[in-house]
């Protein structure tokens, strides 16, 4: 296809693949600050496409008028209403985003299609991601749907890496890695059991969730000592995923040569697990300050990106070689 609009396609898939990131921790702002209810209906807010700034502009009765679920919801609060709101609306300029990808993808679709069926895949489940955000306020916070809706945003951003990651198919550049099977197995591995974590991390999250609602938002300093099972669980599988991935980064140094592109991923790797282990720790520790909620959320979803970068990395082969990322 034409150079121009292959730059054009690869320059703003990453850029809608960062977005998709950024929506991703705007979703965890919302969680922390408890804000998921803070629109009680959808796509509007209090029935309104400008959400209310004031409780005058509602009417008396509105907590048995926008009950969810058949319960009235909680007391307006302005804060809340417009973090949520702020949200719905970064979704929807993602979903824009992945529009246009989409459009832009055609230029592949003679020279490389599983670039277009790719950004077109992309563009429906970021359409099924927004009617099950839909779902998830009309069932007031289903925490089985709270956690669907964030391995959804997960896919999201695995298939918009691989549809960009493709499109880098310009310079020969072919890595010789040695062992290639068994370093493919233990990423493998390292990747699901990210996943796995992630997905254990929302269950922690609901239950300081519902610790922190039956405190009123007091007694911070109480919350993790209340939260039982799973949280041990996600506190104790972190040091497992550290070592394994320890291990990965040492196979790729003793398999790679110097200077291997792998070897800086595999060290970025490392880097950002150990910030995000300090991270979860500070949390521990530190009575659950909210602001570090969506960094430690951000950051294990960008460890996740990362793997499978590494992943697409490890598999390509000379003949469909890639440009630098």
């Amino acid at each position: 296809m034409d150079n121009l609009k292959g730059k054009n396609f690869r320059r703003f898939g990453l850029v809608t693949v960062l977005a998709v990131y950024i929506l991703i921790a705007v979703g965890s702002i919302v969680r922390s600050t408890g804000a998921g209810m803070g629109c009680p209906d959808w796509p509007r807010c209090f029935g309104q496409w400008i959400p209310p700034t004031n409780i005058k502009e509602l009417p008396t009765d509105y907590k048995t008028r926008f009950q969810v679920a058949g319960k009235m919801i909680a007391d307006f609060d302005a804060f809340k209403t417009w973090v949520e709101y702020v949200n719905r609306l970064v979704g929807v300029l993602i979903g824009f985003f992945i529009f246009i990808t989409l459009i832009l993808s055609t230029g592949y679709y003679k020279t490389d299609r599983p670039i277009f069926y790719l950004s077109l895949l992309a563009f429906l489940m970021v359409a099924f991601e927004g009617w099950l955000g839909s779902k998830v306020v009309a069932t007031n916070l289903s925490p089985l749907l709270i956690t669907l809706h964030m391995v959804v945003a997960l896919l999201i951003v695995l298939v918009l890496i691989y549809a960009v990651f493709r499109s880098f198919q310009a310079l020969p550049i072919y890595e010789n890695i040695d062992s290639k099977g068994f370093i493919n197995k233990i990423l493998w591995l390292a990747l699901c059991l990210s996943l796995l974590q992630i997905v254990l991390g929302t269950q922690v999250r609901e239950a300081v969730d519902h610790i922190s609602a039956s405190l009123n938002y007091a007694f911070r300093e109480t919350w993790v000592e209340k939260i039982g099972t799973f949280f041990y669980i996600h506190r104790s599988f972190s040091l497992l995923i550290f070592g394994l991935n320890l291990f990965l980064a040492y196979q790729i140094r003793k398999n790679t040569l110097l200077g291997s592109r792998l070897r800086l991923w595999g060290l970025g790797l490392l880097l950002m697990l150990f910030v995000e282990i300090a991270s979860g720790a500070m949390l521990s520790y530190l009575a659950m300050p909210a602001f570090l909620q969506p960094i430690h959320l951000f950051l294990a979803t960008l460890i996740f990106g990362v793997q499978f970068v590494m992943l697409l990395l490890i598999n390509t082969h000379a003949k469909t070689s890639v440009e630098k990322i």
